[in-house]
């Protein structure tokens, strides 16, 4: 069996202090190091980080003062690079050794263009809510693998054919959701491989997991308009069901939903005991959440307050995000969100 030649992507931005064990964590990946090139981009860093980099003769480092973003930073680099196969991931995230090895099998099946890893949050501090909500996604990202294709990748582990990288519209906020669909839309399959993982540390509260949320919903309602086309139940059967139940209902109509379905169980509430007890189940998730609101700024809830507020935040996070999205609110360059210590 052929082993493709890889090269692993990092863009980070000021992330000297978890640089060195983002290193050794490449470094010890179960790859043939002959076939495995590890990059990283710094553009805009002022910390030290780049000097730190270059200290490492297995790296390459690519550094532009400006800071404008990870799109344009991958953007840039990609031409000079002579893999076949690119593999991103974050400095914060911490792969298995094995991760590209699960990753290029993949790739001997001419129909897959892309794979997408599953992304672990450990379940310290915040991360217990964090931590389920990531399990349900890489749930959904298995079923729409074995129907069709992933239609989001997860940016801490993302890889895709370099023959296939198209530069993204500027207005592009989730990046990882919009080359996957630019792949899938080009007839190439998504796939998914949970066997390669990435792992982070969870925000550091629930006020940094907001900021977090509020852009990916930003992006969302972004590139919902910017992919309408793919909505095309004739040109694109399975493409339009994934994207239609697994995004646009969820970022679109679900979080909008919510709150008639509080009213409708509320005045049905005395036809039937099986509406009050759905109306109270309602009221106590949205209670506890309110608890939640209150200890936002902890680094730590108990489970049974932190998973209703991460249920409420998520579809709270689609209101603030569509008013963004509608004001064209610039989330292009992410501020990092503070990760628990």
């Amino acid at each position: 069996m052929k082993i493709e030649k890889v090269a692993l992507v990092v863009a980070c931005y000021n992330e000297q202090p978890i640089l060195k064990e983002k290193i050794q964590n490449c470094l010890a990946l179960s790859y043939p190091e002959e076939k495995l090139d590890i990059v990283f981009v710094t553009d805009g860093s002022t910390d030290g980080s780049t000097d730190m980099l270059m200290q490492y003769p297995r790296l390459t480092v690519f550094h532009e003062p400006k800071r404008a973003g990870k799109r344009i930073a991958i953007e840039r680099i990609m031409p000079m690079i002579d893999a076949p196969i690119i593999v991103l991931t974050d400095a914060n995230s911490m792969l298995n050794s094995e991760a590209l090895n699960e990753i290029v099998k993949h790739y001997h099946d001419p129909k897959v263009g892309a794979v997408a890893g599953e992304k672990k949050v450990l379940a310290i501090g915040t991360g217990a809510g964090e931590g389920l909500y990531w399990r349900y996604e890489s749930f959904l990202k298995k079923v729409d693998s074995h129907l069709f294709s992933v239609v989001g990748a997860a940016g801490e582990l993302f890889s895709f054919r370099k023959e296939l990288f198209v530069p993204l519209p500027s207005q592009t906020i989730i990046e990882d959701f919009a080359l996957s669909l630019s792949i899938v839309e080009r007839g190439f399959k998504v796939a998914y491989e949970p066997n390669a993982w990435a792992e982070e540390k969870p925000s550091s509260n629930m006020a940094e997991e907001w900021k977090r949320k509020v852009r990916i919903c930003a992006g969302g309602f972004r590139e919902i308009v910017s992919y309408a086309r793919l909505f095309n139940v004739i040109k694109y059967p399975w493409l339009s069901y994934l994207l239609i139940s697994h995004r646009v209902l969820r970022w679109a109509v679900v979080p909008f939903i919510l709150p008639l379905l509080l009213l409708a169980t509320y005045f049905l509430a005395n036809t039937d005991k099986m509406f009050q007890l759905f109306f109270a189940l309602q009221i106590i998730t949205y209670l506890l959440a309110l608890v939640g609101v209150g200890l936002r700024h902890q680094t730590k809830l108990p489970f049974f307050i932190g998973i209703p507020f991460q249920f409420v935040m998520m579809n709270a996070a689609a209101y603030v995000g569509l008013v963004h999205y509608l004001r064209g609110v610039d989330h292009g360059v992410w501020k990092k969100i503070k990760r628990v210590e």
